[in-house]
């Protein structure tokens, strides 16, 4: 499959798994941003462009980046948190880069405690459908990190601590939402649904008061 092709087809299959992601409440709006390699070597990545709702994304939305997050074809801005999609594309050698702003995630950011560092999740059976996860004995951790507005100057902060924690699945940004990521959009795409299905079940079984 030739560059131009390969872009066509990932351009389709993102705006689909955004639509499917604004049906589910887990990107309203404008919110959320989702990306994939459409090449390694260099790296180019098929992203979202920013400030388009996501329930009505079409793939001629959808614009190539090169590894310095500049614009390679495709008419749009590439999403503000492009650093990121980047970031964890080098440091998780990632095919492809979800990120949602889920109510349940949003809250479970925000009630997670500074000290503890991350959000832990233990003893679900639906943990099994993470990548290399054989058990619903796993403990799963997501790293929370503080938001802002540079991602640029963040991102290789972000990226040492993809590399410090290579078990994780995805990691959280307070008040923000989640990002997950998978060899492919198919693997992502599992890891996002497990993982929502996972906060929403804790967060209704904490009720909305609980603090690590």
């Amino acid at each position: 499959m030739s560059l131009a092709s390969n872009f066509e087809s990932l351009a389709v299959d993102l705006a689909a798994i955004a639509r499917h992601c604004y049906a589910r409440g887990w990107a309203l709006g404008t919110s959320g941003n989702f990306s994939a390699v459409v090449q390694r070597h260099p790296l180019t990545l098929a992203i979202t462009s920013s400030g388009l709702d996501k329930g009505l994304l079409e793939p001629q939305q959808i614009v190539e980046i090169d590894e310095h997050g500049r614009l390679v074809q495709g008419d749009g801005k590439p999403s503000a948190e492009t650093a990121l999609h980047l970031a964890i594309a080098r440091a998780r050698g990632a095919g492809a880069v979800l990120h949602t702003h889920s109510i349940w995630s949003t809250i479970l950011s925000d009630a997670v405690g500074e000290a503890s560092g991350g959000l832990e999740i233990e003893g679900y059976e639906m943990l099994k459908g993470l990548e290399g996860v054989r058990t619903h004995e796993h403990r799963e951790w997501l790293p929370v990190v503080d938001n802002t507005q540079d991602w640029s100057a963040a991102a290789p902060r972000i990226e040492q601590k993809l590399r410090e924690h290579p078990e994780i699945h995805g990691f959280l940004i307070r008040r923000h939402g989640l990002y997950t990521w998978g060899q492919d959009l198919a693997e992502a795409k599992r890891q996002l649904e497990i993982l929502e299905f996972l906060f929403e079940a804790m967060g209704r079984k904490r009720g909305g008061t609980w603090q690590a």
